[in-house]
């Protein structure tokens, strides 16, 4: 039997939202300098991931190259733009979010103004969905990489994720 540690987002009446999948959060504070790759989902066997964002809940420090990717413990594969994006100074309630193909840099919703971002023309919903899939006798972790030149960096960030299993033992678990 597989337990599951997540559940579905539920409305302000507590109604369960079950149209995108499951929902899990993991909040991350900021502390170390250099370059940097923080866990902050692991994967057990396959899923498909329906939306992966984040909200700053604390203004961030110097951010550069902030990028999400799957790290196996031996192979690095680019959920978005290896290049990143720069977040560095980006004030809370600010959003991030994959938006595009993992060739495109995770999209930047800095809230220094009112901010509207929709898909193109040619994308169907807002967040670019992808499968993720454990490798067989490994720890397998969604990360959040970033390179900073503070000594400490600071900041924090609060990351979601909606997830729809593909096999059995298919889940998200916050690391």
């Amino acid at each position: 039997m597989v337990t599951v540690n997540s559940s579905f987002w539920r409305d302000n009446n507590r109604v369960p939202i079950t149209t995108d999948g499951i929902m899990i959060t993991n909040s991350k504070t900021f502390t170390t300098t250099g370059t940097n790759a923080v866990p902050i989902f692991h994967v057990t066997g396959s899923v498909e991931i329906r939306g992966l964002w984040g909200v700053v809940t604390t203004t961030l420090g110097n951010h550069t190259a902030a990028a999400w990717r799957l790290n196996d413990q031996t192979a690095q594969v680019d959920i978005t733009a290896v290049g990143g994006t720069s977040l560095t100074g980006i004030a809370a309630g600010s959003t991030i979010s994959k938006k595009g193909l993992a060739a495109a840099a995770l999209t930047k919703l800095d809230n220094v103004a009112g901010v509207v971002s929709e898909p193109t023309t040619l994308e169907t919903t807002y967040f670019s969905p992808f499968v993720a899939v454990k490798k067989t006798a490994a720890t397998t972790d969604i990360e959040y990489v970033y390179t900073t030149s503070d000594n400490p960096t600071t900041g924090v960030i609060e990351f979601f994720i909606r997830f729809i299993p593909l096999s059995a033992d298919g889940t998200l678990t916050a690391v």
